[in-house]
């Protein structure tokens, strides 16, 4: 199961790089056309909004997945373990409640514009909305999963870093350790 989920993720990932690449070939492809040739592409700017719209939801998912979202848990490492435990199920509680939201509401709009077409694209409308369910369908059991694990204890909210404080912290982990050692000074 673990591989499954491993290579959704991946699969999330490259469509995400595959979005970001179309995004630029539009735009950029677009702006070449306007100036050199006094032409364009009709679809460029709807197509780049369609892609940047799931761009971002995908994106979410991918980032929901590796805690990667910025927080503030100052307060949460403050508490006693189990009062941390109390406040960080109710934030899960919360945040499934407004991901449920998301969803029907995307179920709604999607079924509403199911057979409206985009103005330039004709591409229905449907599946532009679409994009939150892509988006709150896996935050909903990524949620799920998380607060069933903080619940049984899998997870001990007092060591278990569920968001970031900073994304300089993220940049800082990339960087290698340094080595400790005697200094040699070229004379």
């Amino acid at each position: 199961m673990t591989r499954i989920i491993d290579f959704y993720f991946f699969a999330l990932k490259v469509a995400i790089a595959l979005l970001l690449a179309g995004m630029v070939v539009l735009v950029f492809g677009n702006v070449v056309l306007r100036y050199a040739f006094n032409q364009g592409i009709t679809v460029s700017e709807e197509l780049s909004r369609i892609f940047f719209v799931w761009l971002t939801f995908l994106g979410a998912v991918v980032a929901m997945r590796e805690h990667g979202h910025l927080g503030v848990d100052t307060l949460i490492k403050r508490l006693p373990p189990t009062a941390a435990k109390v406040a960080v199920l109710l934030g899960h509680a919360l945040m499934l409640y407004a991901t449920w939201l998301m969803i029907s509401g995307s179920w709604a709009q999607t079924m509403i514009n199911l057979h409206v077409g985009a103005p330039a694209t004709g591409l229905s409308m449907g599946f532009f909305y679409g994009a939150g369910l892509a988006f709150g369908i896996p935050a909903f059991l990524i949620l799920l999963a998380d607060a069933l694990a903080i619940a049984t204890g899998r997870i001990d909210v007092t060591t278990a870093e569920l968001v970031r404080e900073s994304e300089d912290e993220l940049a800082l982990e990339d960087l290698p350790e340094p080595v400790l050692g005697p200094v040699s000074v070229k004379r």
